[in-house]
């Protein structure tokens, strides 16, 4: 497996051991529909959070965040419409993106909550 697919499946993990931690349940891990992947969807209280996990060995090119593409959101936003309509879901959704970066041996991980709305 490359390099990145590596760190990038370290970052989904970092993630979902933070999330756990600050009290939310883990309802998928990389939900597909069409052409988008879920990385996290989790519930805290009456709020389902679709997380995407940006991972990065450096931030020479930018901050993780930033590589969120206008249209990998429509794809997010495009998928979570069916989950919570297949599922009959009467929640609050919020968008989230957790950016993680590897600092030596250690990782700074960011939750960054309503990163992006609903189009």
């Amino acid at each position: 497996m490359a390099n990145h697919n590596e760190l990038g499946k370290k970052g989904e993990q970092l993630a979902v051991d933070f999330l756990l931690k600050n009290g939310y349940d883990i309802i998928e891990r990389n939900y597909r529909f069409d052409k988008a992947e879920v990385d996290i969807i989790a519930k805290i209280k009456d709020v389902l959070a679709i997380i995407e996990v940006k991972t990065r060995s450096t931030i020479d090119f930018g901050n993780p965040q930033d590589f969120v593409k206008p249209k990998q959101i429509q794809r997010l936003v495009k998928a979570v419409d069916e989950y919570v309509t297949f599922n009959a879901l009467e929640v609050e959704v919020r968008f989230d993106i957790i950016a993680i970066v590897k600092q030596g041996s250690h990782y700074h991980i960011e939750h960054l909550e309503n990163a992006f709305y609903h189009f």
